[in-house]
């Protein structure tokens, strides 16, 4: 994503629900997280965190935050590192189900940031942000998405196109 989209984050405003389980890791996720948004142009106000008990509490707490229509877009972040139980399959899946049904019920960009691991240092390395940096791209999804869907949006209601948007009418696009 280009330096010029991401300062057009500026009046955004996103919700993120971030898990306190794995606090080591989603301490740095958020941190990286909102981090990035103020460098995009974000302002602080306009951010508002949410801390649940675990991964799994996190897609009701993101389908609330999307259907309040306060947010442009919804963060969820965690990190389930797998154990010697079947347990991580369990929660991997319900949360990765729940996530993905909050944007397809709401029309809202809900981003997973959810790291999914075998072992702690893997989730400590991507949740670094001089190594793998998943929060921040984390939020530079959400920056994204919100725009394609104003674009998408944008498009549904007028015939006009931009070229550089990406995007052009059904027709235009069967002809190319």
């Amino acid at each position: 994503m280009t330096q010029k989209k991401l300062r057009a984050a500026a009046g955004f405003r996103v919700g993120i629900v971030a898990a306190r389980f794995n606090q080591q890791v989603t301490g740095k996720l958020l941190r990286a997280c909102t981090d990035t948004l103020a460098v995009c142009g974000v302002a602080a106000h306009n951010i508002q965190v949410a801390r649940v008990p675990g991964a799994f509490e996190i897609p009701l707490v993101a389908r609330t935050m999307a259907r309040s229509n306060r947010f442009d877009a919804v963060i969820c972040l965690g990190a389930v590192i797998r154990g010697d139980t079947p347990h991580f399959d369990y929660i991997c899946s319900e949360v990765s189900r729940g996530i993905g049904q909050v944007a397809l019920d709401t029309d809202v960009p809900v981003i997973f940031g959810v790291l999914t691991t075998d072992t702690v240092a893997q989730a400590v390395e991507r949740a670094d942000p001089k190594k793998f940096n998943r929060g921040g791209d984390a939020a530079k999804s959400a920056i994204e998405m919100v725009l394609v869907m104003r674009q998408v949006k944008a498009v549904g209601k007028t015939s006009d196109v931009s070229p550089s948007s990406g995007l052009r009418p059904t027709a235009q696009r069967r002809a190319n």
